[in-house]
């Protein structure tokens, strides 16, 4: 991995070497550092881009927050933990911002999830799904938007269920992410069908997935069903050789993230019929709100929102009644406020859990279907994450915070 490079404009490094940085508050602005894996996740991350930049054009408009408009300054982390956490410092100690936000990988996540424990420092976790970041490693400065691993697996795995499939296999890119999701899969499943059996395995490096051997292994696993985790080029991989080698004919495939648009897309003609997956059907969904959204969207960019546009949407969207709600920037105002905060977003209203910090912003879950060689989801409902079974018990959940 390439050493981190910043890249200041000429004004901005006349402010770096100003005798005194004027702090943002006599500014007249909030500043919101916002760290992400832009240069290698781009599908995701160009669109969660806009849906920020919409989110504090509509906040500004409107007069800002506590009579301040809200600034956004992003850096990039090269999707490695120790990038995150230098950026997340100079964020911080150079630029002066008020609090943190984003991260896409639940590795880089972590980090600056523990950054914030030791800085004392309020961080908006808005897309890594591992449950560390809200459960075992969560911490009093963390709150995370989107739902889990262990969320999106429960909203799944009574559908795996209904299968009545024995034999499984999994594949997954093996970092935390994937580890996560296919513990969270395998614990609930065999939960709710104890004869269950886990037959093969395949635990892939990230980006760089060897998709023709993960394929054939699979294959000569036999397994009645496949649970995958990839996502992005490696899955986009994993399909092709599947599809090629007729490794899902007559199989059945439960999938995490595989019906979001980002993913779906550009599968193209490929993408496959009938998965049971997680994801957002935009073209399908009628609400006030998210009709609301989806015109705004389509009209600043041209273009239909996907997934990670509601995500940066939603997630300024959060930081800004939070702050509204603490009438504050102060760390510790910000923690108290966002207990129980309750937040709009083009999904419907969610609550931060005071309990674990966590969202309760739910996933849609249905079926894929290629719709003239164009993958879509079907037959797809709105699963709430306020719904009490898709979070663990609130005594494992105790004790998995116990450190707090």
């Amino acid at each position: 991995m390439n050493p981190l490079r910043h890249v200041f404009s000429a004004a901005a490094v006349a402010a770096l070497a100003a005798p005194a940085l004027v702090p943002a508050h006599a500014q007249g602005v909030i500043k919101i550092g916002e760290i992400n894996s832009y240069k290698a996740q781009p599908a995701f991350l160009e669109p969660y881009k806009k849906g920020m930049e919409l989110a504090v054009d509509e906040i500004n408009a409107a007069g800002g927050v506590n009579g301040k408009k809200i600034e956004l300054i992003s850096r990039d982390d090269n999707a490695n933990p120790g990038d995150a956490v230098r950026v997340a410092e100079e964020l911080v100690s150079r630029e002066k911002v008020d609090l943190l936000a984003g991260t896409f990988l639940s590795n880089t996540g972590l980090a600056v999830t523990d950054f914030a424990k030791q800085k004392k420092f309020f961080f908006l976790a808005g897309e890594p799904l591992t449950d560390k970041i809200t459960w075992q490693g969560g911490n009093q400065y963390t709150f995370r938007l989107r739902p889990g691993t262990y969320m999106q697996a429960a909203m799944l795995v009574p559908e795996a269920v209904k299968l009545k499939k024995k034999r499984w296999a999994v594949v997954y890119p093996n970092y935390e992410y994937g580890q996560s999701a296919v513990a969270a899969f395998k614990n609930l499943l065999k939960a709710a069908q104890p004869d269950v059996e886990f037959v093969a395995e395949q635990a892939t490096p990230l980006g760089k997935v060897d998709a023709g051997s993960v394929v054939q292994a699979l294959a000569d696993a036999k397994p009645d069903a496949i649970f995958n985790v990839l996502f992005g080029a490696d899955l986009s991989k994993f399909v092709r050789e599947g599809n090629t080698r007729g490794l899902f004919k007559d199989r059945e495939v439960v999938s995490v993230l595989t019906g979001e648009p980002e993913y779906m897309d550009a599968l193209k003609d490929e993408a496959p019929n009938g998965w049971i997956v997680t994801g957002y059907p935009w073209y399908g969904i009628a609400t006030p709100e998210h009709k609301k959204f989806e015109q705004a969207y389509q009209a600043k960019f041209k273009d239909y929102p996907r997934l990670g546009s509601v995500v940066g949407y939603s997630m300024i969207k959060s930081a800004a009644a939070g702050i509204a709600k603490a009438k504050s920037t102060d760390t510790d105002k910000l923690v108290a406020a966002f207990k129980g905060l309750q937040v709009d977003t083009p999904f419907g209203k969610i609550t931060y859990r005071p309990e674990d910090h966590q969202s309760t912003m739910g996933a849609f879950v249905g079926r894929t279907k290629n719709e003239g060689g164009k993958g879509v989801m079907v037959n797809y409902v709105y699963l709430d994450g306020a719904d009490a079974k898709y979070q663990p018990p609130t005594e494992e959940l105790k004790k998995s915070r116990a450190n707090d």
